[in-house]
C-alpha cells in the first residue's frame, strides 16, 4: 500500500514540477511561491476548522489531529527547512531548463545515503555505491550538457541553488520519518494531516512577511508579477502529492528510502513536460544522463531491501 502511495505522489510531482515552470516563465519568484502556499492552505484550512470543532472527519483519511506548541514547534520547524529548498528550487528552476533541474533533483536519495554515511557512520553496500557513482557519473555527464547551453555547473548560481533545494529536501525528508514515527521507535509521533496542513499554513505567514519586506518595496525594479493559471495547478498537485506522501510514511512498514527513491522518479514526467511543452534542447544527451540517474535509483533499491 505505502509504495503504490508513493509511485502516486511521483506522478503528481512530476506534474507539480512542470506548472511550476511554466508559472515561473518571466514571473517574480517571490509572488509566485507566496500564491503557491496561500493556496495549498485553503486546501487544507477546511479539515483543520472540521476537525477541530466538529466530528464529521473524526475517524477519516482527512482528520487533523489537535496539537500544542510542543508538536506545532516540529511542524514550523519542518516549514523553515521545506520553504528554504524551495526559495533555492523556484529561484533556481526559473532560470535553468526543466530537462536539467530534474535530473539534479532525481539525485536527492544519494544525498540522503551519502548524509547517513558522513553524519552517523553507517555503511554503504556494492548496490548503494553502485547507485552512488552512477548518481555521480549523470550529474557530471549533466553538466557537459549543460555547457551545450552556456551553463557552467561550477560557476553557475542558479545550478548552486538547485543543487541546495535538492540537498535540504534531502534533509527534509529524514526529517519527515523522523516526525511521524512512533515515540516508541524514537520518532515525534505527529500526525501525518496535522504535519501537512499546519506547514503550508506557517509557510504561507512566512511567505507574506517575506513578499512585504522583500519583494513589494522593489516590485517596480524587479521581474514583475502576472498572473497564469498554472499558478492554482502548482499548489493542487503539490497538496495531492504530498497527501499520498505523507499518508505512505505513515503506515508502519514504510522504508523512507525507498519512498524518496522513488518519489524522484517524477522526473520522468518534468523530463517530458521539458522536451514536448518547453521544447528543451539537447534532449538526446540528457536522456543518457536521465537514464544513468534512474539506473543509480534502481540499484540504491536493490541496496535498500
Amino acid at each position: 500500500m505505502w509504495l503504490t502511495l508513493a509511485f502516486l505522489s511521483a506522478t503528481l510531482l512530476g506534474f507539480y514540477d512542470s506548472f511550476k515552470k511554466r508559472a515561473l516563465l518571466d514571473n517574480a519568484v517571490i509572488p509566485v511561491l507566496f500564491l503557491n502556499t496561500l493556496f495549498s492552505s485553503l486546501i487544507f484550512l477546511p479539515f483543520i476548522v472540521l476537525s477541530s470543532s466538529t466530528s464529521t472527519l473524526d475517524g477519516s483519511v482527512f482528520y487533523v489531529a489537535d496539537g500544542g506548541w510542543e508538536e506545532h514547534r516540529w511542524v514550523l520547524l519542518k516549514s523553515v527547512i521545506v520553504l528554504s529548498s524551495w526559495l533555492c528550487g523556484y529561484f533556481g528552476m526559473k532560470h535553468l531548463p526543466l530537462t536539467i533541474v530534474g535530473p539534479i533533483n532525481a539525485t536527492r536519495p544519494v544525498m540522503v545515503l551519502v548524509g547517513a554515511l558522513l553524519v552517523f557512520g553507517e555503511r554503504l553496500n556494492v548496490y548503494q555505491w553502485t547507485g552512488v557513482l552512477l548518481a555521480v557519473a549523470s550529474f557530471l555527464m549533466l553538466s557537459r550538457s549543460g555547457k551545450k547551453e552556456g551553463i557552467d555547473f561550477k560557476h553557475n548560481r542558479w545550478i548552486l541553488l538547485i543543487v541546495l533545494a535538492a540537498a535540504l529536501g534531502a534533509v527534509s525528508g529524514l526529517f519527515d520519518k523522523f516526525l511521524m514515527a512512533p515515540r516508541e521507535s524514537g520518532g515525534v509521533g505527529l500526525d501525518r494531516m496535522m504535519v501537512q496542513s499546519w506547514y503550508n499554513i506557517y509557510q504561507c505567514g512566512m511567505m507574506l512577511l517575506m513578499l512585504i519586506v522583500l519583494w513589494w518595496p522593489v516590485r517596480h525594479r524587479t521581474t514583475p508579477f502576472h498572473w497564469h493559471w498554472s499558478i492554482i495547478f502548482v499548489s493542487l498537485f503539490l497538496s495531492a502529492a504530498d497527501f499520498m506522501y505523507f499518508y505512505s510514511l505513515s503506515l508502519p512498514d514504510a522504508m523512507i528510502s525507498i519512498v524518496s527513491m522513488v518519489r524522484r522518479g517524477s522526473v520522468i514526467v518534468s523530463f517530458l513536460f521539458g522536451a514536448a511543452v518547453f521544447r528543451e534542447k539537447n534532449l538526446k544527451a540528457k536522456m543518457i544522463d536521465l537514464t544513468l540517474v534512474l539506473l543509480g535509483m534502481f540499484f540504491l533499491y536493490l541496496g535498500s531491501r
